[in-house]
């Protein structure tokens, strides 16, 4: 995404091999790498057994049937969530914002969209949030959708009384745990996990977004939304803009944000963990990234940049998400099994080689998945795109089966997040 400049020095290989992480092909080739080994039966913690792969598909084609009976199937984003309980909330915005051109409304819906996926890890299974206005109560990533949009409609994010649908670098400075704890109804009674950590992410969004003007400032002042003229200036001739593009923009300007985990060459890796199994001939021999939440906006940016009038190309070149719902399909449906039954029993860290084995499964998994959907409903991959099929489609078979197996719905994991991962 940084053209170099020639008279800089060039870059050590370490940091070559550092940026060749930040791009999907590296999460899905990577990916590909653990599930090869647990085909050949090497993993440490995983079976695979593809011999299930049609009845979990099958399962899969069920769900979207059953919601989807057209076959009209939206794309997996954010905005879906912001539509809980058939109200479309964004569509009331939008007949009162003070927007004149779209490139505003463009910039708007960027900063709502990026601030409520950052937001958007597991809130655990107790955490439920009840909206004033339509009388719902919502949980999970529906009811973080929910309460992070009306903290933004209500003007929290933004330093304009004039212009409340806006965030606003220093106020995601000044943000605190009290603060989100509040518009998140948090209590004693009605915990969020992490509620620290979605903080202190929000913090350093606002510190990198301040200090780097010339590029989320182009056009105002300096905003997350800013990210819309640097993505629309990736737009060929025609107006198309690659979803890789999307991806490789905000691993790039965005990487400061993450959470101190790996970095190499001086590049934060953000979502990238370690795995014994995983080769390269350099550097990041050991390492796989997944950019779970930064793939998860990706897919929900597709949306405001067509509705400002640009196409967005080569979807696929995205891959599925590797989150609990996606993961939990594999494991209820028999075609991922633990060597260690007992593991289900206990919780397991983010940095967990059995984690990182189950994240990367899925990514492959939801790869080889697609082909027998696709197959079974009569599209082809260009008119059925991988984000479809997520939305259609996976995590929502991965929730109905998890309410079928367990009666509050949890995943068949238990994981322990920081609320920046899952």
């Amino acid at each position: 995404m940084e053209p170099r400049v020639t008279d800089q020095p060039p870059l050590s290989p370490e940091t070559e091999a550092a940026r060749s992480l930040l791009h999907a092909s590296a999460v899905r080739a990577r990916s590909h790498q653990i599930l090869d080994h647990g085909l050949a039966g090497r993993l440490q913690h995983f079976s695979v057994d593809l011999g299930r792969l049609d009845a979990c598909a099958a399962e899969v084609v069920a769900t979207i049937r059953d919601a989807y009976p057209s076959l009209d199937i939206p794309f997996h984003a954010r905005w879906r969530h912001f539509s809980a309980g058939g109200y479309e909330r964004w569509g009331a915005v939008m007949q009162g914002a003070p927007w004149t051109d779209a490139g505003q409304m463009t910039r708007a819906a960027f900063d709502l969209a990026i601030v409520s996926v950052l937001l958007d890890a597991g809130a655990g299974p107790q955490w439920r949030y009840d909206e004033g206005r339509t009388g719902e109560v919502f949980s999970r990533s529906e009811g973080l959708a929910v309460a992070s949009f009306d903290m933004f409609v209500s003007g929290i994010f933004s330093s304009r009384a004039e212009d409340p649908f806006r965030v606003d670098a220093d106020v995601l400075l000044a943000l605190t745990t009290e603060d989100l704890a509040n518009g998140f109804q948090v209590s004693a009674g009605n915990p969020l996990v992490g509620v620290e950590g979605r903080a202190a992410l929000l913090n350093r969004l606002g510190r990198t977004v301040a200090t780097n003007p010339d590029i989320f400032g182009q056009h105002d002042d300096p905003r997350p939304g800013g990210l819309f003229d640097v993505i629309a200036g990736t737009a060929d001739h025609e107006g198309r803009i690659k979803a890789t593009a999307i991806l490789d923009t905000l691993l790039t300007y965005l990487g400061p944000i993450w959470p101190g985990r790996i970095t190499l060459g001086g590049i934060d890796l953000g979502d990238t963990w370690r795995h014994p199994m995983v080769e390269a001939d350099d550097a990041t021999k050991g390492l796989i990234p997944f950019h779970k939440l930064s793939q998860w906006l990706s897919y929900s940016l597709i949306e405001p940049l067509e509705w400002a009038g640009f196409s967005v190309v080569e979807i696929d070149g995205l891959t599925g998400l590797p989150e609990y719902r996606n993961g939990g399909l594999f494991l209820d449906s028999g075609v991922l099994a633990l060597k260690n039954p007992e593991d289900a029993s206990r919780p397991h860290t983010v940095d967990s080689t059995l984690v990182v084995e189950w994240r990367a499964l899925t990514v492959a998994l939801l790869d080889r998945i697609a082909d027998p959907i696709r197959r079974t409903l009569g599209l082809k991959a260009e008119d059925f795109p991988l984000a479809k099929v997520l939305e259609g489609g996976t995590w929502a078979t991965g929730r109905r089966l998890a309410k079928e197996r367990r009666g509050d719905g949890s995943p068949p994991l238990t994981i322990i997040s920081d609320g920046t991962v899952f």
